[in-house]
């Protein structure tokens, strides 16, 4: 399968133009722009989920059966809760857009939001069409190294399989 997705990747997926950058990934990866590569802290952030809820007079919000309590100065305020939804035991306060601190676990029955999903098994697989694709790319791609020297076999040879006539009649 590794061999096969190299072929795939080294013949298909670099060559081809990207529609969204009009460039092809491997022209594009050499070109003389350096990747942008996302802060982590940033990508974390991009991947959160959120929900507004109103603060109870007594400090609290609830998110899905679990009861956070929050800073009480945000009393009677709505507030935006931003979250991992694959762990609700930390959450972020924010009001119009500005960070009001963690809103401290008080109660908590429910460790995932309920849309949070594990991954499910892949589906049925599809009919096949009779082409073997995977062949025709490990064909073309075999073919393309055998082109190339292979560096690691010319390593192999012992000493005894080089002809020392020839470097002594030099």
């Amino acid at each position: 399968m590794n061999r096969l997705f190299t072929a795939w990747t080294e013949n298909v997926y670099h060559r081809r133009v990207h529609s969204e950058t009009a460039a092809a990934p491997l022209a594009r990866w050499m070109g003389d722009q350096p990747l942008t590569v996302p802060n982590p802290a940033d990508l974390a952030e991009a991947l959160r989920w959120s929900e507004h809820r109103t603060v109870s007079k007594t400090a609290l919000v609830s998110l899905h059966g679990n009861r956070y309590q929050v800073d009480p100065l945000l009393v009677g305020q709505r507030v935006e809760l931003v979250f991992d939804p694959f762990d609700l035991s930390f959450l972020r306060v924010r009001v119009q857009g500005q960070d009001a601190g963690t809103a401290l676990p008080f109660q908590v029955s429910r460790h995932s939001h309920p849309k949070a999903r594990p991954e499910t098994p892949a589906e049925e697989p599809r009919p096949t069409t009779g082409i073997d694709y995977l062949g025709l790319i490990d064909t073309a791609h075999k073919a393309d190294l055998a082109d190339k020297v292979n560096y690691a076999a010319l390593g192999e040879q012992t000493s005894s399989a080089i002809d020392l006539t020839d470097l002594n009649s030099e």
